[in-house]
């Protein structure tokens, strides 16, 4: 029961800073937005488009403010929307202080040309602020479109056709060990040992010179 009044309790006290906020951030537009319109017109715009001025301050402070809050997994984009936002909002609020300094009179010229300025500047910052925004959605639905599984084909099916059954075979019979006939030793043969021969010592016999004819003298 406590717990029911504490959760109601809780809701009631969401709901009532989710308005408060909505109807100050409403005030502060509308008061903002009257401010920078005069600034414009006493920077030389012209009342017919002088609204435009407060515009493109505000929306700026806007823009940057949702991207910040959707790029939170982003932090280079972030911390680039983190500085235009923070630009802006010095913008805006030193123009409603000047406007408040120069007590309805015309500004200078030079205080004429920064505000003129301002506007090409947003032009550039917010083009290239939606630019950024189309890049991470698109590197988001390409990091979601790879981490989802790829589905994989389930095979088709294969028809179950009648076989003939397959008669079963009688295992054969074992078959009876042959016997391999015993290595025999291979007979031994017995030699005579055998003598040394002892050499016969030959005597050399002389050499007889043989006699040479000699030719006598007939008569003589």
């Amino acid at each position: 029961m406590f717990g029911d009044d504490r959760s109601m309790r809780m809701r009631l006290a969401l709901v009532a800073a989710v308005l408060i906020i909505v109807g100050v951030g409403v005030a502060a537009f509308v008061l903002s937005y009257e401010t920078l319109r005069d600034l414009a017109e006493l920077a030389g715009i012209d009342r017919d488009d002088s609204w435009l001025f407060p515009v493109i301050v505000d929306g700026t402070i806007i823009q940057a403010t949702v991207s910040v809050m959707v790029l939170s997994n982003r932090p280079d984009e972030r911390r680039w929307f983190s500085w235009v936002l923070g630009v802006s909002a010095v913008v805006s609020v030193a123009g409603n202080s000047l406007h408040a300094f120069t007590d309805g009179q015309q500004l200078p010229n030079w205080v004429a040309a920064v505000i003129a300025a301002i506007a090409p500047i947003a032009l550039l910052v917010d083009t290239h602020g939606g630019v950024m925004l189309f890049r991470a959605a698109q590197r988001k639905r390409a990091e979601e479109s790879s981490a989802e599984p790829v589905p994989v084909p389930e095979p088709d099916p294969v028809p179950q056709t009648d076989t003939p059954a397959v008669p079963a075979v009688a295992p054969a019979p074992d078959p009876e060990p042959v016997q391999l006939p015993l290595p025999v030793a291979p007979a031994v043969v017995r030699t005579a040992p055998v003598r040394p021969i002892r050499p016969v010592p030959v005597r050399p016999r002389p050499v007889q010179q043989p006699m040479l004819p000699l030719a006598m003298p007939v008569g003589g």
